[in-house]
């Protein structure tokens, strides 16, 4: 499995925001669709967004559209995931995964993980 190592995460107010960075382990992002998962505590894995690497489109899922902002520079080999208006629910640890078809981004399986980076939304 393509692993990554992720970045970014912290303890922030309801209402902050948080910047997460995610940087491949041996390969190019540019010939990958990215996705951010988030795993809240006691939950599994759950996709949150994907950018694709074909038409670059995004994709969100509903609970975090029009708050998040996922984008990819290749140059730079990096995905990031922009994290505005962040509530208590949005606490998880955050992981990146790599596959294909931004689509159908929320049914990719994965039996392991890298060390993601911890998101706590608390007041």
């Amino acid at each position: 499995q393509l692993q990554f190592v992720e970045s970014g995460g912290g303890l922030v107010q309801p209402g902050g925001s948080l910047r997460l960075s995610c940087v491949p382990v041996g390969f190019k992002v540019e010939h990958y669709d990215i996705a951010w998962f988030r795993q809240a505590p006691g939950e599994d894995h759950k996709g949150i967004s994907c950018t694709s690497t074909r038409d670059g489109s995004a994709h969100y899922v509903d609970s975090v559209k029009d708050r998040f902002t996922i984008s990819r520079d290749n140059a730079a080999n990096t995905v990031y995931l922009q994290m505005n208006s962040l509530k208590p629910e949005d606490t998880g640890d955050y992981f990146c995964a790599a596959n294909y078809a931004c689509s159908v981004f929320e049914s990719w399986t994965f039996d392991t993980w890298g060390q993601g980076t911890r998101v706590t939304v608390s007041s």
